[in-house]
C-alpha cells in the first residue's frame, strides 16, 4: 500500500526557496549590471545625476557619480556569479537605501530632477514632471530582493556553493 502526504505550503518551501533564491539574484545582477552598463560610457552624465540631488559639494558628486557605475557593475558581476552573495546583496541593501533616501528628499524638497538610475538623469526639462514615487516603489523591490538574499545567500549554480563543496542548498537554512 503507498501513503501520500499531502504537501502543505510551508512543506514546499525547501524546495522553493532555493529557485527565489535564483531569481532574486540573478534578478538584483541584471539592475545592476543594466545601471552601471548604461552610466559607464559617460561618466561626466553620472557625476551631473548625482550632484543635482543637491546633497554633497560638485566635486564630490562627480567623483561619487565617476565611481557608481563600476560599483554597480562589480555588484552585478558578483552576484550574476553567486560569489561573495550575501556581502553583495548587503552592499546592494545599503546602495538601494541611500538611493531611497536621496530620491525621498529630492522629493521632499522639490527639486525636479531624473534619478539617473538607468541614464545619465540630472535637471528636468522645463514642463517635465519627475516621478519619484514608482522609483522608490521600484527601489523598494530591488531592496527586497537584496533582503532575500541576505537571508539565504546560498543558491543553485553559485560559486559561493562550488567553493563550499557544493552543500545541499537545503541544508542552508540551518547554515545561516
Amino acid at each position: 500500500m503507498r501513503v501520500t502526504t499531502a504537501r502543505t505550503p510551508a512543506g514546499r518551501w525547501p524546495l522553493v526557496r532555493p529557485w527565489l533564491g535564483v531569481a532574486a539574484r540573478l534578478g538584483l545582477a541584471a539592475v545592476w549590471l543594466y545601471a552601471g552598463g548604461t552610466k559607464v560610457g559617460d561618466l561626466a552624465a553620472s557625476g551631473r545625476a548625482v550632484n543635482a540631488y543637491q546633497v554633497m559639494p560638485y566635486e564630490v558628486a562627480t567623483a561619487v557619480g565617476a565611481a557608481l557605475p563600476f560599483v554597480e557593475l562589480a555588484l552585478g558581476l558578483l552576484l550574476l556569479a553567486g560569489l561573495a552573495t550575501r556581502l553583495s546583496a548587503g552592499i546592494s541593501a545599503a546602495l538601494l537605501v541611500v538611493f531611497i533616501a536621496g530620491i525621498a528628499s529630492a522629493w521632499a524638497r522639490g527639486l525636479a530632477i531624473d534619478c539617473g538610475c538607468f541614464g545619465s538623469g540630472g535637471q528636468l526639462a522645463a514642463g517635465q514632471s519627475p516621478s519619484y514615487l514608482p522609483e522608490i516603489l521600484r527601489d523598494l523591490g530591488f531592496l527586497a530582493l537584496a533582503g532575500f538574499l541576505l537571508i539565504w545567500p546560498r543558491t543553485p549554480f553559485s560559486v559561493d556553493g562550488w567553493l563550499a563543496g557544493d552543500p545541499s542548498v537545503e541544508d542552508d537554512d540551518e547554515q545561516s
